[in-house]
């Protein structure tokens, strides 16, 4: 996860720890500003002047119970998680005694992950490429879209793109292990239309460091835009898609109309996929597979586009 450093203090206080980044186990840059800006709003103004080795079982949870009292229990629960990270590091530099969260085992519980909204029928998928095509708005933004589907990678990772990520030759796009969720390194093989969609864009931006550049030259695109930009196209991204949408909508489709099997799928979202010997990903795995499967989909999703009858082929990529 990542480590909590504590500064020069003569009565270690809680705010008196930052977030240091530490590969490769450290999270992204984005991620430790989340984690700070938790920190910031929901713990620092009642526990930060309090002095590590003082903090109390009833402290924490009394913090953490006045986040969830605003129906924001995941934040409640995450919160008790990064305290004991912090108070657990104290320990372990001599600065406090024990981690007091301990003790709050099972009583903040985790709450149930809740579905991201995506469309799976095949008819509405043809709809809402149709509506992509014809979205009004920036050509950063509409690359974006038309690219999020035959990629499929989380919303992160595909506006974090980077132009030296992006090898046209191989028809691959390999995104570094700090950019991703799990801190392995992932390939993502680039279908004819996705390749199309990067080059057209590159004029643009090809410039600057993100392929999705947003207002800051040094920064990429909003983190809302792609959600901001299926709202402006009338979907709901509460009840009909998301950014993060487009990788259950390609899961299913790929396993329920062209017969893909799982594990090539799963290899592609860059999920844990144990085999025999317990290995949990591996990057390459299925890559010849895998890359018959994006073409595939993107030529399939060009057929749902154009609205024409679509009928599973028989042949199966195992």
């Amino acid at each position: 996860m990542f480590s909590l450093r504590l500064q020069a203090d003569r009565s270690p206080r809680l705010e008196t720890y930052a977030v240091e980044r530490h590969p490769p186990q450290s999270p992204s840059p984005a991620h430790a500003d989340k984690i700070m800006q938790r920190f910031q709003k929901d713990v620092f103004p009642w526990l930060g002047k309090t002095p590590v080795a003082s903090i109390k079982p009833m402290d924490v949870l009394t913090c953490c119970q006045r986040i969830a009292d605003r129906g924001a229990a995941d934040t409640a629960y995450r919160a008790k998680q990064n305290i004991g990270q912090a108070m657990r590091y104290a320990v372990a530099t001599g600065r406090a005694e024990r981690d007091p969260t301990a003790d709050l085992r099972g009583v903040l519980k985790k709450p149930k992950s809740k579905h991201f909204a995506a469309i799976t029928s095949v008819a509405e998928v043809g709809a809402l490429l149709r509506a992509i095509d014809g979205f009004k708005g920036t050509l950063v933004v509409q690359s974006a879209l038309c690219l999020a589907p035959l990629v499929f990678v989380r919303p992160g990772e595909l506006r974090g793109a980077q132009w030296a990520e992006i090898d046209f030759e191989r028809a691959e796009w390999r995104i570094p292990a700090e950019r991703m969720k799990r801190r392995r390194e992932h390939i993502v093989p680039l279908s004819r239309q996705a390749a199309a969609i990067l080059r057209d864009l590159q004029p643009l931006t090809g410039e600057r460091q993100h392929v999705f550049a947003g207002r800051d030259p040094k920064k990429p695109m909003s983190d809302a835009a792609v959600n901001a930009a299926l709202r402006r196209m009338g979907y709901d991204t509460k009840t009909e898609i998301t950014g993060h949408g487009f990788r259950a909508m390609a899961r299913t489709i790929l396993h329920e109309e062209l017969g893909v099997d799982r594990d090539v799928i799963e290899h592609q979202l860059a999920h844990r996929v144990p085999d025999a010997l317990g290995e949990a990903y591996n990057r390459t795995k299925f890559l010849k597979e895998r890359r018959v499967m994006m073409q595939r989909w993107a030529d399939y999703l060009d057929t749902l586009k154009a609205g024409a009858e679509v009928v599973a082929l028989p042949s199966r990529v195992t």
